[in-house]
């Protein structure tokens, strides 16, 4: 009797195991109907869209035309198989099924070209496959605690420490800006008080529920709102508040299922990308991220899959960022975390994803904050700003403080969002990278705070183009300098003053120069980036010198 009962239980284990239902994402060899897209573009992409890739020089290409619909329902309706969510910039449909039945799409459908379980043990079965195994893991980022002039109030210090505020009086608000906010909710955004700004002027254009396939984007967890408040909460009054772009225009996506982990938030987010995409926004920002699932065969390895290239939503953000959106992304609050040996997770490990760490209100590193290296040994984060006692408006109204990446992202994407305004002219790479130069160590970066703390109103001078100078203007080689420089005079000219300021725009040196002894010593000076000005003729003109 006792060996019936463990064949019994051994049989039951074996179906168990056969019938478990796993997640995959089908990756399909084609499209239908390429030519006829690409050659009506609005069939893709919304005007606004279209300018932007126009504004970049950037092309539109087969990953543009959508999944073929006939594909999603055949594979929908394959025996045991529930369709999750579907990628155009992948060309992949997200099923769960048994292995044995997600197995047979391959040879059911001719146009199935390989099939990537997310169980990477699962993947080790012989078939054919152009593309490394991918494995996926999530983490939500829970909060460690709960010339146009604002009242920041509370939130002072978070938009002073990188000269957000610079930016607003100059009437740089982002009011010529999208962003998409990708998170887990927006309760309370259609009625609480902080948001009345942006529901009265028509700056929340829309969004989706990618959880619930709904509509109705005002439900979920409060996270969402929280970000939110960071870039375009409001106060004016009694209570003072302002957020770092408060005049953008908003699309607010649920992608994060909190009640549970599976790799589908990774898909809900690549879709909620995609449809940022479709509506032309500028800014992406995310402040959540994946390594662990509730199912452990699922999880991610930091020693191997950090790479920037591994997961789904990685390489989701990496084309979303090829498509001319800046990609902002908080890098996690698993600094004290042993086990991650305090890693950021993905997609912050995107070679172009902005990846935003945490630092008090003094511009110290916040423990909790993730650091880098990638698994490949890139730097991450990128910047920081304050995320340790950051101020915002709750969902009743309120405005309290929290700590966490998740509320860095968001400071900073409302400031990229105002740099922009500034700079209209530049790609967001360009921008990416004037962001990276402003920042406080730049010529020095590490793994807890990257290059620092960027200064955005230093940024928009940086944004001048100095390194190929043409004949008559100012300029200083070699740059990078060692201990001296040599000053390039307009022919014009036979002495300059000049004013070299460091990136808080301290003065560290000052004089006049003659062009028959056109040597500046500049060896005293520490790593990094300054600003030398130099006049003649009445004219100042700004370059940037780094010095190594």
């Amino acid at each position: 009797m006792k060996k019936k009962l463990l064949l019994f239980f051994f049989f039951t284990s074996l179906f168990t195991a056969a019938n478990a239902q796993e997640h995959a994402w089908i990756y399909l060899d084609s499209k239908e109907n390429v030519a006829n897209y690409l050659a009506n573009p609005l069939t893709m992409l919304t005007q606004r869209a279209l300018d932007r890739r126009t504004a970049q020089s950037i092309a539109l290409d087969v990953t543009d035309v959508p999944v073929t619909p006939s594909y999603i329902t055949d594979i929908s309706n394959a025996t045991g198989i529930t369709y999750i969510g579907a990628s155009k910039w992948l060309n992949a449909i997200h099923v769960t099924g048994s292995q044995a039945n997600i197995n047979a799409l391959a040879t059911t459908f001719t146009y199935v070209d390989h099939i990537e379980f997310a169980n990477d043990a699962l993947n080790f079965t012989g078939q054919d496959s152009d593309n490394d195994p991918v494995d996926f893991h999530s983490n939500k980022f829970p909060e460690e605690t709960n010339s146009i002039i604002f009242d920041y109030g509370n939130a002072t210090n978070q938009i002073e420490m990188f000269n957000c505020h610079k930016l607003h009086e100059d009437d740089f608000t982002g009011a010529n800006r999208i962003i998409a906010v990708i998170d887990a909710g927006f309760p309370n955004v259609d009625t609480n008080p902080g948001f009345n700004r942006i529901r009265t002027n028509g700056q929340i254009l829309g969004g989706w529920d990618f959880v619930n396939d709904s509509s109705n984007f005002y439900t979920g967890h409060s996270h969402g709102s929280n970000v939110l408040s960071f870039i375009a909460g409001y106060y004016n009054g009694a209570t003072n508040y302002a957020g770092s772009a408060p005049d953008a225009g908003f699309y607010l996506f649920i992608s994060e299922d909190v009640s549970s982990e599976t790799p589908a938030e990774e898909t809900y987010w690549v879709m909620a990308a995609e449809q940022a995409d479709y509506f032309g926004v500028d800014i992406l920002n995310t402040s959540l991220g994946y390594y662990t699932f509730d199912d452990p065969d699922y999880n991610y390895n930091y020693n191997t899959d950090l790479d920037g290239n591994t997961s789904f939503i990685t390489r989701g953000a990496e084309i979303a960022f090829s498509k001319g959106m800046v990609v902002v992304n908080a890098a996690g609050n698993e600094g004290n975390n042993s086990s991650w040996d305090g890693r950021i997770a993905m997609p912050a490990d995107g070679p172009n994803v902005l990846t935003v760490g945490a630092v008090n209100s003094l511009g110290n590193y916040a423990s909790f904050s993730s650091r880098g290296p990638t698994s490949d040994s890139r730097l991450k984060p990128d910047v920081v700003v304050q995320g340790q006692g950051a101020a915002y408006i709750n969902t009743g109204g309120g405005v309290t403080s929290g700590s966490g990446t998740s509320y860095s992202s968001p400071l900073m994407a409302g400031g990229v969002a105002c740099l922009w305004d500034a700079l209209p002219g530049k790609t967001n790479a360009e921008i990416v990278q004037i962001i990276k130069e402003s920042a406080s160590i730049y010529a020095t970066p590490n793994f807890q705070l990257g290059y620092g703390i960027p200064d955005l109103d230093q940024a928009v001078l940086l944004s001048l183009d100095d390194v190929e100078l043409p004949v008559g203007d100012f300029g200083v080689y070699p740059n990078p300098a060692g201990n001296q420089v040599t000053v390039i005079f307009p022919q014009q000219e036979d002495v300059l003053e000049y004013e070299i300021h460091d990136i808080l725009g301290n003065r560290v040196l000052n004089g006049t120069v003659d062009v028959n002894n056109a040597t500046l010593n500049v060896s005293h000076l520490s790593s990094g980036l300054y600003l030398a000005n130099f006049r003649g003729g009445g004219v100042w003109q700004t370059i940037k010198l780094l010095k190594q």
